[in-house]
């Protein structure tokens, strides 16, 4: 099973334009993405896919790979399958430009899922009781059923524990015991011929409702395999999370 890393990185971010080359602990960002995907033992190739010739010129100045691919695209998934059209590969795993702390063991995990011929896609989620991530739309939450495949994902807090919290006025919840829920860490594996027909389909009904694209999948009948990891993750959304990841990569050198 041959398997490739793309990583689609975005020049023009709308709350972060250029966050992808954004210096971090003296290396622009997409860097600390490459690097950490090259270090991951099941994968063959790993290929930066951008809209912007600069975003290129930084990845080939580290000696990475990149490919200029259309900027009409209206998604990451839809960049990396430009891309993917043109590899020999039997999985493709997409891992976000702005993730500094994805690490090579997590790549692997993804592509490890697809060796179950169930799937055809993987992902990875990370257990948290926080009640500000499990209330926050900006995380991603996830359910399974017993064998690890998606049930849904959605921005709002799944499953909900009625009874066991409580409204106390407005977006404040307090819990009345100890509640959890799994939070979407968002790499993919997809084997490659999921992944071009994906990019065919038209927007589903719940993506446009929950804006998460990995609900056209669900709703066409793709089956995604779960699994936990132990490692957390920082997207860099806006210039203040650089100096997030930056704490967390510093303690991961200690």
């Amino acid at each position: 099973m041959k398997a490739v890393v793309i990583i689609p990185a975005r020049y023009g971010a709308t709350r972060f334009p250029g966050k992808v080359i954004a210096p971090l602990l003296g290396k622009p960002l997409i860097q600390h993405v490459y690097n950490a995907c090259r270090r991951a033992t099941l994968v063959d190739e790993v290929t930066v896919a951008t809209d912007s010739e600069e975003v290129l010129r930084v990845v080939q100045s580290f000696g990475g790979k990149g490919v200029l691919t259309s900027a009409e695209h209206p998604s990451g998934t839809d960049r990396i399958a430009e891309v993917a059209r043109g590899l020999e590969c039997d999985v493709v795993v997409n891992v976000q430009g702005d993730e500094p702390l994805i690490n090579g063991e997590m790549v692997d995990e993804v592509v490890r899922l697809l060796e179950d011929q169930r799937a055809d896609m993987g992902t990875l989620v990370k257990k948290t009781s926080s009640l500000e991530e499990i209330f926050d739309p900006n995380v991603v939450k996830a359910v399974f059923d017993r064998e690890g495949f998606a049930l849904y994902f959605s921005r709002a807090p799944i499953p909900f524990y009625r009874g066991k919290i409580r409204p106390t006025g407005g977006f404040s919840f307090e819990p009345e015991d100890t509640i959890y829920a799994y939070k979407h860490i968002g790499i993919y594996s997809y084997r490659k011929g999921v992944l071009l027909r994906l990019t065919e389909l038209p927007q589903s009904e719940l993506e446009k409702a929950e804006k998460l694209e990995q609900l056209r999948a669900l709703e066409a009948g793709f089956r995604i395999k779960v699994a936990e990891t132990p490692y957390e993750t920082v997207g860099v959304d806006v210039p203040e999370d650089l100096k997030k990841a930056e704490s967390y990569l510093k303690k991961l050198w200690v």
